[in-house]
């Protein structure tokens, strides 16, 4: 099966001479299409940088990103707010939705940030509210909604260029664990139905059943196997 993600050799240090300090040392992951992957470790271990730079959102002192075969360290950063908008899907720890929006139009602005809205938009939208049972709250703001409903928007919105790779930071730290539950049996759903990648960054051992496979970060080091067992 294709490796939608490709991270090779990846570090990420900080400064400079002996105020240097290395986050990421060398690590190497690949992510299938349909694989939906938990990164999980101790805080300040650097998962949320090793996300970031997955994502294009932070740039690797060394190391090779491709996504869908295309080398994307070096572009221009034109060309990865393109790779942003068209290929991934973000979500955050927080569900991070613009208060003055309903929640329709917080999925509308996706489309809008690339320059067009088509009506083809429109109906996506109003289809990913329906299957995330948010279509009676498609006029409410932010902050009309509840935890769970404000983070199933952030999915949906996440899902609306119908991205190739979903890369989420803590989704369920705001919520209890049967709204999390919920929340990222979402996310593996789709996952498997659309052929996509996921990466996850949790601290929710519960959630870690409804993945593929689960790698550990530790003092900057990748492991498959939580008792220091290195990827091969």
């Amino acid at each position: 099966m294709t490796n939608k993600l490709v991270l090779d050799h990846i570090s990420k240090i900080y400064g400079d001479g002996n105020t240097s300090v290395k986050v990421l040392d060398d690590i190497s992951l690949q992510v299938k299409a349909g694989e939906f992957v938990a990164i999980v470790g101790p805080s300040g271990a650097g998962k949320s940088t090793f996300l970031s730079i997955a994502g294009a959102l932070l740039s690797p002192t060394s190391g090779k990103i491709r996504i869908d075969n295309q080398e994307i360290q070096n572009l221009s950063e034109k060309n990865l707010n393109d790779i942003r908008l068209n290929k991934i899907g973000f979500i955050f720890q927080a569900a991070n939705l613009i208060p003055y929006l309903t929640v329709r139009d917080q999925l509308l602005l996706i489309p809008q940030l690339k320059g067009k809205l088509t009506k083809q938009d429109e109906a996506r939208a109003d289809e990913l509210l329906d299957r995330l049972g948010l279509d009676h709250r498609r006029n409410h703001y932010p902050e009309k909604l509840s935890g769970g409903e404000r983070q199933r928007v952030a999915i949906a919105r996440a899902w609306m260029n119908d991205p190739e790779i979903i890369l989420a930071d803590e989704p369920t730290a705001s919520l209890d664990s049967e709204r999390g539950r919920a929340v990222i049996q979402m996310l593996a759903d789709e996952v498997k139905r659309s052929k996509k990648s996921a990466l996850m960054v949790t601290h929710d051992k519960r959630m870690l059943d409804l993945c593929d496979r689960v790698v550990y970060i530790e003092d900057g080091k990748l492991y498959e196997h939580e008792h220091n067992e290195p990827t091969k």
